[in-house]
């Protein structure tokens, strides 16, 4: 096992700094500059020229990267030219809004999942229709229409929830729940058949495999078949669905944030690209890329549990 973590840290370093290289390069391709951005639509090219000397940004790419780099390896990711605020501090206050929009989601998405799942292999007939229906619906709904139809009935109609906004956690734990219910609410309902026909066609392969008609030969109870031989057989694919549900929600926090104006990375990450900030760009891709890496190895070590097979010996 730690055999295999070295391993997929050792991939995740080289990845990280491929990840921060290409968005460096690309960024340095994209019309515009941050120069050009700091001093509006009226200005003189000496004053472009010197602006742009003050800010490296008359440098080779692959120096500006350099220096990028050798500040990052030191723990300091710089500071914004637009805002001329710090980097790392600024990743580091906005971030708890985004990890709390990716884990109570997957949270959400996989229980209330996977919940739906077995219950539709275990009893079919009509609730394994309504998982189908609700699943067709669910790849249908936009996100976006999704938000406002929400904070229509639930922040306007029924001011239940606020409609923006967000607590934090220290401040007030009830406020920092009730501000998440919506925006989680609409990133997991579209999951959630997902998972659960996912759950379900795992289950009902693992249900009709030969060694469940030898455990309910022996007399194993129903639910003991289910929920510690079956369920765990069936785990695999959906543990895969789990990793990539949370790395596909570092995208859809990003609207779900501009629709509830919650100050998390995804807004953050679109203002500075309009902006050409690029020491917050990169700031906010390497954050991104370490919460993938992150949830890449939580997967891998779910599967060595689930199955040996896998693990390095």
């Amino acid at each position: 096992m730690l055999r295999l973590i070295a391993r997929r840290l050792l991939v995740s370093a080289v990845l990280v700094l491929l990840v921060s290289l290409l968005t460096f390069l690309l960024q340095a391709a994209a019309p515009g500059d941050t120069a050009r951005t700091i001093l509006g639509d009226h200005y003189s090219p000496e004053a472009h020229r010197l602006l742009a000397h003050r800010l490296h940004l008359d440098e080779p790419v692959l120096v500006q990267y350099a220096h990028w780099l050798g500040q990052a390896l030191r723990g300091d990711l710089g500071s914004s030219p637009i805002s001329g605020l710090d980097v790392g501090a600024e990743i580091a206050g906005r971030l708890p809004v985004t990890l709390s929009l990716i884990v109570c989601t997957t949270t959400v998405t996989a229980v209330l999942g996977v919940a739906l799942g077995v219950l539709s292999a275990v009893r079919g007939g009509r609730i394994g229709r309504a998982v189908d229906l609700v699943s067709l619906i669910g790849y249908a709904l936009p996100g976006f229409w999704l938000a406002l139809v929400l904070v229509a009935l639930l922040a306007v109609a029924v001011p239940v929830f606020p409609a923006t906004g967000y607590v934090a956690f220290a401040d007030a734990p009830a406020g920092w729940a009730r501000s998440l219910v919506l925006p989680v609410a609409t990133l997991a309902l579209p999951g959630i058949a997902v998972f659960a026909k996912q759950t379900r066609d795992a289950m009902l392969e693992a249900l009709s495999r030969d060694f469940v008609t030898t455990l309910r030969a022996n007399g194993a109870s129903r639910a003991s078949v289910v929920l510690r031989h079956a369920l765990r057989n069936a785990a695999i694919p959906v543990v895969t669905l789990v990793g990539l549900a949370s790395v596909g929600l570092l995208s859809g926090t990003v609207f779900v944030e501009a629709v509830f104006a919650m100050p998390g990375l995804g807004g953050l990450a679109a203002q500075a690209t309009t902006q050409h900030d690029i020491p917050v760009i990169q700031g906010v891709v390497v954050v991104f890329t370490l919460v993938v890496v992150a949830v890449n190895l939580a997967v891998d070590l779910a599967y060595a549990r689930l199955n040996p097979k896998v693990r390095v010996p």
